[in-house]
C-alpha cells in the first residue's frame, strides 16, 4: 500500500508550523517551566483557532470531525515546535474518551470549550501512569481513568499537606526531566462514568499515537537544528558538517525518522481495527528510538553547549527524554507487540 499525505494535510501542517514559529515557542516553553503560562496559553489558543483541538471532535460538539491521520499531522508539528502544555490530553485523549462514553452529557459539557481552546484538560490513567497527570495545576479539567471508571480528579496532597489545609495551590509537582512538564499526583473525586474500560483503552491508545507523533516531530526539529549547526560550526578551517563522521551520524538519524514515519501513519489508519494496540505501540517505539538517536547526535555535534539551558536544543532533548516513557516504557510497548504477534490470527 502506498501512503502519502494529501495536499490539504501538507498545507495544514505548513500553516500550523508558521503559527508556532511566529509564537516564539522556546520563550513560551521557558516561561511555562518557570510557572508563567500566559505565553503558552496564548500560543495554544492560536493553535486552537486553527481547529487543532477540535480535530477529532464531532461536529455536534463544534469540532471538525477529522481523521486520526489529521490529528497525527498536527501533533507532529506541535512536537516539532516543542509546544508546552497538555496538548496530547486536550487534542486527543479527552475528546476520544468523552465521545465513547455511553452518556453524552460529559461530552456536551466539556467538548465545545475544549475544541475552541477555552478549556485545557489533562488525564491520568491507573497504569502505566500510576495516577500522575500533566499540568494538573493549570488544567481546567482533570480526569482520572482507572479500573473501568472515569472521574473528575483532584491533586493529591502530600503527608504534611493532608494534616494542614490541603488546598489545590499547595500541592507541589513531581520532579520531571523536562522542567516544562509539571507532573502531579491526582486522585478520583467526582464520578463521571462506570464500566467504561473500552473507552479508556481506546483513549489511552490514541494518547500513545499522539505521543509518537510528538516524538517524531521533535526528532525532526533536532535533526534540523543539528544540521544547521553543522553547516555553521567550523574546525580546522572547515564546517564540521563536511566531515564524514558527522555526515554519517545525521544520515542515520534521517533514516531512523523516515522509517518511523510510516509506522505512525499506519497506527493512525488502524485505530479502529483489532491491531490498534500493536500498531500504536510499534509507532511509539520506533518514533521514540528515532527521536532519541536525534538527541544523541545533536548533543555530540553541538558539544557541551547542547547541555546548557540557554541553548534551544536542550528544550527538545529534555522533551524527548520525558515523552519516551510518558505513555509507557519501551519494554511495556514491546511486550504489547509481542503479545499481539503471539495471538493466533482470526480466520
Amino acid at each position: 500500500m502506498r501512503f502519502a499525505l494529501s495536499t490539504e494535510q501538507l498545507d495544514f501542517a505548513t500553516e500550523l508550523r508558521k503559527i508556532l514559529d511566529a509564537g516564539q515557542t522556546p520563550a513560551a516553553v521557558r516561561a511555562w517551566a518557570e510557572g508563567d503560562t500566559a505565553k503558552g496559553r496564548t500560543l495554544l489558543r492560536q493553535v486552537a483557532e486553527m481547529g487543532v483541538f477540535g480535530l477529532i471532535v464531532d461536529e455536534q460538539y463544534d469540532g471538525a470531525e477529522a481523521t486520526p491521520v489529521d490529528l497525527a499531522v498536527a501533533l507532529v508539528e506541535l512536537g516539532r515546535a516543542a509546544a508546552p502544555g497538555p496538548v496530547i490530553e486536550s487534542t486527543a485523549v479527552i475528546p476520544a474518551l468523552l465521545q465513547r462514553l455511553p452518556n453524552a452529557e460529559p461530552a456536551q459539557r466539556w467538548l465545545p470549550a475544549l475544541a475552541g481552546g477555552a478549556l485545557l484538560g489533562t488525564v491520568s490513567f491507573g497504569s502505566p501512569q500510576r495516577g500522575i497527570a500533566l499540568d494538573a495545576d493549570v488544567a481546567d479539567l482533570v480526569l482520572v481513568a482507572d479500573g473501568g471508571q472515569l472521574a473528575i480528579g483532584r491533586r493529591t496532597p502530600s503527608g504534611d499537606e493532608q494534616s494542614a489545609d490541603a488546598s489545590r495551590s499547595q500541592v507541589g509537582p513531581i520532579a520531571s526531566i523536562d522542567p516544562a512538564r509539571k507532573l502531579f499526583q491526582v486522585e478520583a473525586d467526582e464520578s463521571v462514568a462506570d464500566g467504561v474500560q473500552d473507552a479508556i483503552d481506546y483513549a489511552f491508545d490514541i494518547g500513545v499515537l499522539a505521543c509518537a507523533a510528538q516524538l517524531l516531530g521533535a526528532g525532526r526539529a533536532l535533526l534540523d537544528q543539528t544540521t544547521t549547526y553543522a553547516k555553521q560550526r567550523k574546525q580546522f578551517g572547515r564546517a564540521i558538517g563536511e566531515f564524514q563522521a558527522v555526515k554519517q551520524q545525521l544520515a542515520d538519524v534521517l533514516i531512523a525518522l523516515d522509517l518511523a514515519e510510516p509506522l505512525l501513519y499506519r497506527a493512525a489508519l488502524t485505530l479502529d481495527s483489532e491491531d490498534r494496540a500493536r500498531d500504536v505501540s510499534a509507532a511509539i517505539v520506533a518514533c521514540g528510538d528515532a527521536a532519541h538517536r536525534a538527541s544523541r547526535a545533536g548533543l555530540q555535534v553541538h558539544g557541551a553547549i547542547g547541555y546548557t539551558a540557554e541553548c534551544d536544543l536542550s528544550l527538545w532533548i529534555t522533551k524527548v527524554a520525558a515523552l519516551r516513557t510518558a505513555w509507557g516504557t519501551a519494554d511495556f510497548h514491546r511486550a504489547r507487540i509481542a503479545a499481539a504477534l503471539r495471538t493466533p490470527a482470526m480466520v
